[in-house]
C-alpha cells in the first residue's frame, strides 16, 4: 500500500509530527487535519491586522508571515513562519500551512494541507488535498476535490490498482517538488509523486510516478522528466 513517506517528509516546522504518522495512507492525513487543529492551543497574538483583512475563527500566525491588504480567512487555520499571504486570499478553515509558503493571489484553501515552501501564487482552488514540500501550481490550477456523480472517490496505486478512500471529498495529493502547469485540472484523487510534473492546460486523473512528466495531445502521455 503506497505510504505518506513514499511522497513526502513530514518538515520540522510543523508542530504537528505525532498526528501525521508516514506509515499511514496519504489520504488518511486529510481528516487528521481538522483533528490536530481542534487540539492544538491556539496563543494569544499581538499582531497588526490590515483593515481589509477579515479574520474569523482561531487563526494562528508564525513569525514574519506578510499579511495582504484584503482577504478573507476563516478559522481553524495554522499558517507557519515566514508564509506570504497574497491579496484576495480566502481560506476557509482547516487549513495549515508550513514555513515559508505562499498563499497567492485570489487563492481559495479549504481542508488542506500545505508542507514547507509550497507555491500557490494566482487563481487556484485547493480542497481537500495534500501538498508537499516545494510543490508548486501554476497560475489557474485546479484541485477538484468532489466527483460529478458525489460517491466516494477511489485512487490509483503505484501497480495501477485502484482503492477506494472512502472520502466522499479528496482533492490531489502532490509529492515533494511536484510541479503542476498553468490551469491543469487535477481531477479527485489525483496523486502526483516526487518531482513530478503536469504540463499546462492537462485534465489528469489517477498515478503520477517520480520524476515522470504527463502532457496531452491527442491522448494523456507519461514520460520520463528531464531535469534542466
Amino acid at each position: 500500500m503506497l505510504q505518506c513517506s513514499d511522497l513526502f517528509d513530514f518538515p520540522e516546522s510543523l508542530p504537528f509530527g505525532d498526528v501525521f504518522s508516514p506509515d499511514l495512507a496519504p489520504w488518511e492525513w486529510l481528516p487528521r487535519i481538522r483533528e490536530c487543529l481542534a487540539d492544538f492551543t491556539f496563543p494569544e497574538q499581538d499582531l497588526e491586522i490590515p483593515v481589509g483583512l477579515h479574520i474569523e475563527g482561531p487563526v494562528y500566525f508564525g513569525q514574519e508571515v506578510q499579511l495582504p491588504a484584503y482577504g478573507s480567512i476563516t478559522g481553524p487555520a495554522y499558517i507557519g513562519a515566514g508564509c506570504t499571504l497574497r491579496p484576495g486570499v480566502y481560506i476557509r478553515g482547516n487549513v495549515i500551512a508550513g514555513a515559508r509558503c505562499v498563499l497567492g493571489n485570489s487563492c481559495e484553501f479549504k481542508n488542506a494541507l500545505l508542507l514547507d515552501e509550497v507555491q500557490v501564487p494566482h487563481f487556484s482552488y485547493v480542497g481537500d488535498s495534500i501538498l508537499g514540500n516545494q510543490a508548486h501550481l501554476g497560475a489557474g490550477a485546479t484541485c477538484s476535490n468532489l466527483r460529478l456523480d458525489q460517491a466516494d472517490v477511489r485512487v490509483q496505486l503505484p501497480d495501477g490498482s485502484r482503492t477506494d478512500t472512502g472520502l466522499r471529498k479528496l482533492g490531489a495529493i502532490l509529492g515533494d517538488q511536484a510541479e503542476v502547469g498553468c490551469n491543469a485540472v487535477l481531477n479527485p484523487g489525483s496523486i502526483v509523486a516526487r518531482k513530478a510534473l503536469i504540463t499546462p492546460g492537462v485534465s489528469f486523473r489517477g498515478y503520477l510516478k517520480e520524476n515522470s512528466m504527463a502532457f496531452s495531445g491527442s491522448t494523456l502521455r507519461v514520460l520520463p522528466r528531464v531535469e534542466s
